[in-house]
């Protein structure tokens, strides 16, 4: 599965800083293959550089610039809230926290393979983890035995914990979360708006369960709030035109958030093959940023 993942580059659809070389797109000037513009000589530039085809045409003198290719800090956000334990098993489904797992590593392993920096940030009612971005595999490992410890228990304070991340996260960085998304729209949009606003790529994996989405309980159950720990006991057939509507109206409010801020959202129900979801998320940002 990895050797057909590993066929399809991760990219990011935002130049990048970096400090090696690497696969992305740089916001600096520097001497890749990648023509990007032409600027008038001054003097100390690279004679080398000169557009001497230009020079003897117009007698005025041009520099050709090329894009810089560097490496990309890629900074997983996996929600490890109470809501990330529950998975019905619907066609043998995972549940949220170990799709997230898979989602989480194979990407980083992607990322690490091809020289890029993986960090990892676990959050529930805290910080439960934070892993700074590097690129050694020995690195990864440490990443890998986190998400195979993260436990989902508690609350969820993902919307403050997105926000400082947007401050602390120094460089321009491709940052993924992963999570059920169980916050308010409009409080999920202004963490989004912040993302965009310090330059950082952003992609969303919105994980839902089919039992979510057809809520169809068929006897009288008792619901338990995850996160909270409170229930109630309910009739599933009196409340099921009401919950759709409700669950119609928070998807719509998510979509039409993710789509003002430019998100890179993928809503992936946990009975999808895994590989499936990172194929199409891969395959989405090499057709956007164009094969190199």
């Amino acid at each position: 599965m990895l050797a057909r993942l590993a066929s399809v580059p991760l990219f990011a659809r935002r130049p990048m800083h970096g400090n090696v070389s690497g696969k992305h797109r740089s916001p600096h000037r520097g001497s890749s293959v990648e023509f990007a513009e032409y600027r008038k000589y001054v003097p100390g530039d690279d004679l080398r550089r000169l557009h001497w085809r230009a020079l003897a045409r117009t007698g005025r003198q041009y520099v050709k610039e090329f894009e810089a290719d560097t490496n990309l800090r890629c900074c997983f956000v996996v929600d490890t809230s109470g809501s990330m334990r529950f998975g019905s098993g619907y066609e043998g489904g995972l549940s949220k926290i170990d799709y997230a797992r898979r989602l989480a590593g194979a990407l980083g392993y992607l990322a690490v393979q091809q020289g890029d920096a993986v960090g990892l940030t676990c959050v529930s009612d805290t910080v439960v983890t934070s892993i700074p971005a590097r690129r050694n595999p020995a690195h990864l490992r440490h990443v890998f035995d986190t998400l195979e410890k993260a436990k989902p228990a508690g609350g969820t304070r993902l919307v403050p914990v997105l926000h400082e991340l947007a401050e602390t996260i120094r460089q321009r960085a491709l940052v993924v979360i992963v999570s059920d998304f169980f916050v308010q729209p409009d409080k999920l949009r202004e963490c989004f708006e912040h993302f965009r606003f310090r330059n950082h790529d952003l992609a969303a994996f919105h994980l839902l369960d089919q039992q979510e989405l057809e809520f169809d309980f068929k006897r009288p159950m008792r619901f338990v709030d995850l996160e909270g720990g409170t229930s109630i006991l309910a009739e599933p057939t009196e409340i099921a035109s009401l919950y759709h509507k409700a669950l119609q109206s928070y998807l719509t409010a998510i979509k039409q958030a993710v789509l003002e801020t430019g998100v890179d959202y993928h809503a992936v129900q946990v009975d999808e093959p895994y590989d499936k979801a990172l194929m199409r998320f891969l395959v989405g940002r090499t057709q956007r940023v164009g094969v190199r």
